[in-house]
C-alpha cells in the first residue's frame, strides 16, 4: 500500500498502526509539500501538489493507497476532489488525534496518534441512500 502524506510527518508507531487498522503492508511512504499561497487560486496548486506525486493514470487508479490530508480544511476537500478526479473513487483517509494524559488533558509537549483510517467512498455510499 502507498501512504500519501500531505501533513505532518508520521512516526514508525503512526505507520504500524494504519497496517494494524487497515490490514495492509505500507510498501512506501510519499510525503508531499501541502503550503499553499492563500493569494492565489487554489484548484491550480492542489493539481500541482497531486501531479508531484508522479503516479500514472493507471497508477492513480489501481494502486492501494491511503491518504493523510493536509490539516488547512479548504487544502483538504480540494485535494479530496482531485484525488476523486484521478482515482474514480474516494480514498481512504487517515485521522489523527492529540494524546491525552489519564485526566484526560493533552500531554505536554503535545504528540498526536492515528485515530482512524476511514473509508469515504463507504461515506457516500451510504449517504447516497439518504437521497431517496
Amino acid at each position: 500500500m502507498l501512504l500519501l502524506n500531505f501533513a505532518h510527518p508520521l512516526k514508525q508507531s503512526d505507520l504500524a498502526r494504519i497496517e494494524e487498522i487497515t490490514g495492509e503492508k505500507i510498501e512506501r511512504v510519499l510525503v508531499v509539500d501541502s503550503r499553499v499561497d492563500t493569494e492565489r487560486p487554489l484548484g491550480p496548486q492542489i493539481r500541482a501538489m497531486v501531479d508531484s506525486v508522479g503516479l500514472s493514470p493507471e497508477e492513480w487508479q489501481t494502486v492501494p493507497l491511503v491518504v493523510n490530508p493536509p490539516s488547512l480544511n479548504y487544502s483538504a476537500v480540494a485535494l479530496v476532489a482531485e484525488l476523486h478526479g484521478r482515482m474514480g473513487y474516494f480514498p481512504p483517509c487517515m485521522r489523527m488525534r492529540p494524546v491525552l494524559d489519564g485526566s484526560g488533558q493533552r500531554v505536554v509537549p503535545p504528540r498526536f496518534e492515528v485515530a482512524e483510517v476511514f473509508n469515504l467512498q463507504a461515506i457516500r455510499d451510504e449517504a447516497r441512500l439518504s437521497r431517496f
